[in-house]
């Protein structure tokens, strides 16, 4: 085993990775951070320490991994369990590792993630992280414990948008409304966050020329410890008036977040915002079915076709099936027939009859104006405030912040 200088003080963290002279960047951070109170092991020779007494004196490991560690991760795995059994914290230092395996890994108990080339700072940050106390458990709330960690005292309104084939045009409409939300009243404008939770292709970053940025990623891996500043440091800011969680940067897996993080996502956004709003995939996931239940509306987009025809018609079957709540789901027609268009209002009403729903709302196509708005990255209200699309979304937030504030006159 390789020695770890007990000599010199006590140690309080190792690196353990296949040679951490690959690894230079984090020599360099540890010493920094730690001075002598550090060490180095392999793999196989960390897997045997940790179940010795001595490790119980370490604070923290930091796995230092590369493209090359993958016939490894067995032993990592067993590496990661034996420091949780022991209480020792695990950060993970990663170069060009896939996110599948990285989510794995997150999975399993690893405490932290900072990516290689270490960042200024970033592993100082992150032990400070690990350092920091747990917080201290509150006075008995007046609701539900599950309730208790957002931070705020708001009870927002969540607004799903749902595709039910692609190219429907969910992204527009959930961007497009949430902006509308944004702007319904200059006097007192509702607080509105957008939620992009397409994991995969979500676009919602690019309609609203937003950066993709890290800290997405990592409370996403981390909900279980999240609290209001840390939800608050994963959003952008457009125009001083809508927070967005914009998609992550690489494409995830869509079990990257299972119902229980999601529910924590929308409770901490309800808490502290008015109207959330959220891009849903138009693939049904694990926590469709949570986002149904915190939603009050669930709006799902369709077109006079017969793909959403068919899609529409497994979504009834399968929500009938889980005894969802299928009486939330709102249906609307996009690139709706005009006013003068017979035929294609005569094809929507066949559509709305074979499969036993109502069309409740009727958007008109915005055409060319919103491929150029969605190009420039900015709302429709922006760059073309006259476009039908735009009037009809405006009319519904005006109709939701109405509703909203009559609510809230009752409720209170």
């Amino acid at each position: 085993m390789a020695v770890l200088r007990p000599e010199a003080a006590p140690i309080l963290a190792c690196t353990v990775s296949r040679d951490v002279q690959n690894f230079d960047l984090l020599i360099e951070d540890m010493e920094l951070e730690l001075g002598e109170n550090w060490g180095d092991l392999t793999f196989a020779d960390a897997l045997v320490f940790l179940r010795q007494p001595d490790a119980g004196a370490l604070e923290f490991i930091a796995i230092a991994l590369d493209e090359e560690d993958d016939s490894s991760l067995p032993l990592i795995r067993e590496l990661i369990e034996a420091a949780k059994g022991s209480e020792i914290k695990v950060i993970l230092i990663a170069e060009e590792l896939s996110p599948m395996v990285l989510h794995q890994l997150l999975r399993l108990g690893a405490d932290d993630f900072v990516p290689y080339p270490l960042p200024e700072g970033a592993l100082k940050e992150a032990i400070a992280r690990l350092r920091r106390p747990a917080p201290a458990a509150p006075p008995a709330p007046a609701q539900p414990a599950a309730l208790s960690g957002p931070g705020g005292n708001r009870d927002g309104v969540v607004l799903p948008v749902h595709g039910l084939a692609g190219g429907v045009g969910a992204t527009t409409m959930a961007v497009n409304l949430a902006w509308e939300l944004a702007v319904v009243d200059p006097k007192a404008p509702p607080s509105v966050c957008l939620l992009d939770l397409d994991l995969q292709f979500g676009s919602a970053s690019t309609y609203l020329d937003l950066p993709r940025r890290e800290a997405v990623y990592e409370m996403l891996s981390h909900t279980s410890v999240m609290d209001r500043d840390a939800f608050h440091q994963a959003l952008l800011t457009f125009n001083e008036r809508l927070r967005v969680l914009t998609a992550p940067a690489d494409i995830l897996p869509l079990d990257l977040v299972g119902p229980d993080d999601i529910a924590r996502i929308i409770e901490t956004a309800r808490a502290n915002f008015d109207f959330v709003i959220i891009d849903m995939p138009s693939t049904v996931v694990q926590w469709t079915e949570t986002v149904m239940h915190q939603a009050q509306v669930y709006f799902a987009l369709v077109e006079i076709d017969m793909r959403s025809a068919q899609n529409a018609l497994r979504m009834i079957r399968a929500m009938k099936a889980e005894d969802l709540p299928l009486e939330k789901l709102r249906y609307v027609l996009n690139r709706a027939p005009g006013l003068t268009d017979l035929a294609g209002k005569s094809r929507a009403k066949r559509l709305a009859e074979s499969l036993d729903i109502s069309l409740e709302l009727w958007l008109p196509d915005g055409q060319r104006a919103v491929t150029q708005a969605n190009d420039h990255g900015l709302p429709l209200a922006e760059t073309a405030a006259r476009n039908p699309l735009r009037k009809e979304l405006h009319k519904l937030a005006k109709s939701l912040h109405e509703l909203n504030l009559a609510a809230q006159a009752a409720a209170g």
